[in-house]
């Protein structure tokens, strides 16, 4: 009997430590083989990149490849902080439904309620349009006299009234068209109902909240521990152009670390910002006029990675180019941060999700 009993738990053993070691060599596998694809994409003499993959909320590969600095040929590090341009766009849609769940404002609201200038040509534009791009407002980042106010610190009022005027594009909520000022207006909103600034509020309500201490609106001027520089290939690298960051305001002008982006998901994974209820409107699957699906909530692309549902976004300004994508049922998120604009993460972020998701 003592014999038998043996031989069960030993049996136990050996598959205890059979599942262990296979699932020790699936992690080093996968460390293998994310390496080789991201050593191959950002080589240790060129601008970098920091990448950060998590699996049911834990750390499971982060990563720097490349250099920070090409002057002083400074490796790039995964403290280093990088402008994430549009990933922006989240941050400004959860302030937005922080504020709903306060009952500040509604995402039916007439943006006149907070502009009541605003040109909207007969139609009613509401927050909800902002937030999903289907505003028809003219994307200011595409109309001519752009580069002669780029350098110039405006009000968010300026840069709105820089293109109000503008024609529309189409009736709201009549098609889906990425658009940077329908996230400028919302900055606008936000500040209009705190009496904070975008920055402030961002600043008070989000990155102290969740212990996001390298985060912050992003600056020329200020000295920023760890600040990678950015780069642009124009028949070689060369630094990258400045603008004034009150241009790109609310619709992408933070700064983060992998660090950092992963603090945030693991924030709107828990709900700790806003209910579970709210957290839903977030991603939601929203529908144009004539019901068709957009494939956006708020502040996210809605897609599918090998048939598993994914929420993305990513981020583009001079300089920088950044990538996060999560899968809710694999629980996998991948957040990519690089320091030239000439080399997109988003392809190799979502291989790299996709990878993840099979072991």
């Amino acid at each position: 009997m003592k014999k038998g009993i043996y031989l069960k738990y030993l049996l136990i053993v050996i598959i205890v430590i059979s599942i262990s070691s296979q699932s020790i060599s699936y992690a080093q596998n996968l460390e293998s083989n994310i390496d080789s694809l991201l050593q191959e994409k950002y080589p240790s003499n060129a601008p970098g990149a920091t990448f950060l993959i998590s699996k049911k909320g834990n750390i499971i590969y982060k990563k720097a490849f490349g250099l920070s600095n090409l002057e002083l040929n400074v490796p790039m590090q995964t403290e280093n902080v990088f402008e994430i341009g549009s990933m922006t766009k989240q941050f400004t849609a959860i302030s937005i439904l922080m504020l709903v769940e306060k009952r500040k404002l509604n995402l039916d609201d007439d943006i006149t309620k907070y502009i009541p200038d605003y040109p909207t040509k007969g139609h009613k534009i509401t927050v909800h349009h902002l937030l999903t791009h289907t505003s028809g407002i003219k994307d200011f980042t595409r109309i001519k006299g752009l580069n002669d106010i780029s350098k110039k610190d405006l009000t968010p009022i300026e840069l709105i009234n820089f293109f109000k005027n503008e024609s529309m594009d189409f009736v709201p909520g009549e098609k889906f068209k990425y658009n940077n000022s329908g996230y400028i207006i919302l900055g606008y909103i936000i500040e209009t109902i705190t009496g904070q600034s975008y920055a402030e509020f961002v600043e008070e309500q989000i990155f102290k909240k969740l212990g996001m201490t390298t985060s912050q609106y992003a600056s020329h001027n200020n000295v920023i521990q760890n600040r990678a520089s950015g780069y642009q290939n124009k028949e070689g690298y060369v630094n990258s152009r400045k603008i004034s960051f009150t241009l790109p305001y609310a619709s992408g002008s933070l700064m983060s670390t992998v660090d950092d982006m992963f603090k945030w998901q693991e924030a709107i994974k828990n709900n700790l910002l806003i209910s579970k209820e709210m957290t839903q409107k977030a991603f939601t699957n929203y529908t144009l006029n004539n019901g068709e699906n957009m494939n956006y909530g708020y502040g996210w692309h809605l897609k599918t990675i090998n048939g598993l549902s994914s929420r993305e976004h990513g981020g583009s300004i001079f300089g920088f180019k950044s990538m996060g994508v999560y899968i809710p049922e694999s629980d996998i998120y991948v957040i990519g941060l690089n320091n030239c604009d000439c080399n997109s993460p988003t392809k190799i972020t979502r291989e790299i999700a996709e990878l993840a998701a099979k072991y």
